[in-house]
């Protein structure tokens, strides 16, 4: 599958500036040819419609009441009004794409107009949880998990099969989302039920991003819920493995994409997803602390490294611009784009925006570009298109004092790239806010017997290296605070 850079878009207020753009209504059926161009001279692989799915009207009215939905609105969107609140686009009620969006035949259009640009289409799967609206709430009540009376994180709903009190979706720690209805995942009918629908969904994309994807898993599912017994005979089991391998069987190149917490990414992975959130490193990122980014990636096997997804930020976290200075977001960026696996970058996130759009919203406030942030990208994601960064075979490098007493060496995090052996890349990057040295010990074929010409493509440098230097005492690096830059190595 190679190394996958993703593209997350708002599709709900997306299609709205594209129109504003363009200067005519713009949907899913009849995207500008250009918006394909551009992500795919950027290098995208694969592009991640975020929120197509429909929300239903009880879902729509939690958002339009909860108070504090209500400020966050009025913080990126003052003046809203109700009509631009469309409800949550995780508490579905049809895994159909609502007409204002282009519907289901607009969507086909997209991905076929995607696949035409060698692009591939990821959409939503939501597994825990369903919308209030959806059918199964009133017709097939069984599926989720109830109270004979009412408790916490419960409320009472009207079924085909009489009064039920039917618990809201919600992860363990926090209370549940009253825009949905929780799945009850020991029952052996409901993971079939949610099978079906991932069917229906993976017929109309080539990958599905998970959301919340661990708490689906059987032991943690039991921890969350065993204080209300299951409405019919439990069996409790797995839904990841079987569900991922019956859909590869016919698909194996589909792809699987988790979203995923509490250090579960290994068991994720072990079930078969292809790519996990690593929301480890992007704390450490933003918590600035360089050393524990450094061990995080190089205590993890590389085939954990090469499963991660990486990102500075998505629809759930706050913009980057704001936090980072823009010699901080330039090594961050290099890094999570320089690793192996996944590495995926968010609407408006390459134009700085500042403002985190709650995705309840249908409308977002138009932001002005900020020209270092559009050319720290621009000249990374051109750096990437040129090389064999992201094509070949990577190798995270543990570097070494550059001399006793000096501790710099855990702020950098090293990466060698090499596609077509002797010539190969190393990506650089000093976390720390004060310059950094070290040794890099290189494993690359064939090191030791080449001379060595060593460009920089981030900056003018250049330098000649004796292959057998390189392979005894490893590539001597000393970079500036937040210095970054890519190396190139050609025999001579």
């Amino acid at each position: 599958m190679g190394h996958p850079l993703l593209y997350e878009i708002n599709t709900r207020c997306w299609l709205p500036e594209l129109s504003a753009k363009y200067g005519r209504v713009v949907s899913l059926a009849d995207v500008p040819d250009d918006e394909f161009i551009a992500w795919q001279r950027r290098g995208f692989t694969h592009i991640w419609l975020m929120g197509v799915w429909t929300s239903g009207p009880r879902s729509r009215a939690q958002a339009l009441s909860h108070p504090d939905l209500q400020r966050a609105y009025s913080e990126v969107l003052p003046g809203w009004k109700p009509e631009d609140v469309g409800g949550s686009p995780y508490a579905i009620a049809y895994y159909e794409v609502p007409p204002g969006l282009g519907g289901d035949a607009g969507l086909a259009e997209f991905r076929e107009k995607l696949r035409g640009y060698g692009l591939r289409l990821i959409l939503d799967f939501v597994p825990n949880h369903l919308g209030l609206d959806h059918p199964w709430v009133r017709q097939r009540p069984a599926l989720f998990v109830q109270s004979p009376s009412q408790v916490a994180d419960t409320f009472r709903q009207e079924t085909d099969a009489g009064a039920r009190w039917l618990a809201h979706g919600k992860d363990p720690y926090f209370p549940g989302w009253t825009d949905t209805v929780q799945l009850d995942y020991r029952l052996p009918a409901t993971r079939a039920a949610m099978f079906g629908l991932l069917q229906t969904v993976a017929a109309r994309c080539d990958g599905v991003r998970c959301d919340m994807a661990m708490l689906v898993l059987a032991d943690i599912f039991e921890r969350t819920w065993q204080w209300l017994p299951a409405a019919g005979p439990a069996t409790p089991a797995e839904f990841w493995p079987d569900a991922i391998s019956r859909i590869k069987s016919n698909r194996p190149d589909f792809l699987f994409l988790a979203e995923a917490y509490w250090g579960l990414e290994p068991v994720l992975q072990s079930q078969g997803f292809d790519y996990t959130y690593d929301k480890t490193l992007y704390d450490r990122l933003l918590e600035r602390k360089p050393a524990e980014a450094h061990h995080h990636l190089l205590g993890l096997l590389p085939q954990t490294v090469c499963a991660g997804a990486h990102f500075l930020e998505n629809h759930d976290e706050p913009r980057i611009a704001p936090i980072l200075s823009p010699q901080e977001h330039r090594a961050a960026a290099l890094l999570i784009l320089g690793l192996p696996g996944m590495a995926f970058l968010h609407d408006g996130q390459l134009t700085g925006a500042r403002l985190k759009i709650p995705v309840q919203l249908a409308r977002c406030a138009v932001e002005t570009p900020q020209p270092e942030i559009q050319k720290l990208y621009q000249e990374l994601l051109q750096v990437l298109q040129e090389t064999a960064l992201r094509r070949g075979t990577c190798k995270l490098v543990r570097p070494v004092a550059a001399w006793p007493d000096n501790p710099t060496a855990v702020n950098f995090v090293i990466l060698s790239w090499q596609w077509q052996p002797p010539g190969f890349y190393v990506v650089v990057v000093n976390l720390a806010p004060h310059p950094s040295q070290c040794f890099a010990p290189l494993a690359v074929d064939g090191l030791a017997a080449h001379q060595w010409a060593m460009t920089g493509l981030l900056s003018e440098e250049s330098y000649l290296r004796p292959g057998v230097d390189l392979q005894t005492r490893g590539l001597y690096l000393d970079l500036p605070a937040h210095g970054t830059q890519v190396f190139q190595f050609t025999s001579v």
